[in-house]
């Protein structure tokens, strides 16, 4: 057996001491969280249905999946209790699912959408579903603001009121990017006390928020405006990093990048707060990254896993 003299034995001795104080943290960290590392396939361009999308999951370290309410209600009820085994054997839990009507255009259209919700959202609830999120254009070449707003709150209060008969909160996501909202006639809901707002006017107690990190970020807003919302409030959130080079004002909204990428985004503050308020659902990246678009399945369920499990040790 190799010995070691003194000098050799402190350092080996110091730097155990380091690595155990390093894994000592990085465990305090983890058990301070709630919030579930997250796949939302589609949002990093991986294309895949429910069964293949807890596979990846589970495969690439990730504690929670999103729902699909289509791929969902196509089951069978002993079917939908097959898959739900599969998502809980892999010890994986239900992120969210995307709200299926399109409110944002033409009443027939919000209409049809509508009266397809009830079906998907029983569909959800059957599978243990209770978490719903959709987000809000800041803008609109034809409505104004006030009439916006009206069109919004009554629309979504269908909505809402469907999905609290199933048992599901609305979360509801404003988009803070600057350019985005500068590109119609009329700038609309863009802020989370204008979202607040809307919540109040839509008057469904399962409403709450979708936060964004690029949308606080893009927003101005503060870790502090996070902390004086409750978890009840939190529906989910998405984990975004920003392009080097441009201000905020500048920031294009469909080219971001993964948490950690870039540093421009401050994601410790974001999630110290989550933290904060005991914010326990699903966190995912969100990036609309053209690079990660073009990888393979693995590949970007992989890159994004790491990507934020690298900004949960962040946290203090």
């Amino acid at each position: 057996m190799m010995k070691l003299n003194r000098r050799e034995w402190l350092a080996a001795s110091a730097g155990a001491v380091s690595l155990a104080a390093t894994g000592s943290a990085l465990a305090a960290s983890e058990s301070n969280r709630k919030f579930t590392v997250d796949l939302r396939w589609g949002s990093i361009g991986v294309s895949a249905n429910q069964v293949q999308a807890i596979e990846l999951a589970a495969k690439h370290d990730f504690e929670s999946v999103a729902a699909s309410p289509q791929d969902l209600a196509k089951l069978s009820d002993d079917e939908s209790d097959a898959l739900v085994g599969n998502l809980k054997s892999n010890n994986l839990t239900w992120g969210s699912s995307g709200l299926p009507v399109e409110f944002r255009k033409d009443e027939a259209t919000f209409k049809q959408g509508l009266g397809e919700l009830p079906r998907l959202a029983a569909a959800l609830q059957r599978a243990g579903v209770d978490r719903m999120g959709t987000w809000i254009m800041p803008c609109h070449d034809e409505l104004p603001y006030v009439a916006n707003f009206k069109q919004h709150a009554n629309r979504l209060r269908e909505c809402a009121k469907i999905l609290k008969d199933n048992g599901l909160r609305l979360g509801l996501e404003y988009v803070g990017t600057s350019t985005l909202r500068n590109s119609k006639r009329f700038p609309f809901v863009h802020t989370m006390r204008e979202t607040a707002e809307l919540h109040d006017a839509i008057g469904v107690d399962n409403m709450g928020f979708v936060l964004d990190s690029w949308h606080w970020y893009t927003a101005g807003e503060t870790a502090n405006e996070i902390r004086s919302l409750e978890n009840r409030q939190i529906v989910g959130c998405d984990l975004n990093d920003a392009p080097k080079g441009l201000a905020v004002d500048q920031q294009l909204d469909n080219e971001r990048e993964l948490p950690m990428a870039t540093g421009v985004i401050d994601v410790k503050s974001f999630l110290q707060a989550l933290v904060d308020v005991g914010y326990d659902g699903p966190v995912r990246a969100e990036p609309f990254n053209q690079a990660l678009n073009q990888m393979d399945n693995d590949a970007a369920c992989a890159a994004t896993s790491k990507s934020i499990r690298k900004a949960f040790a962040l946290i203090d």
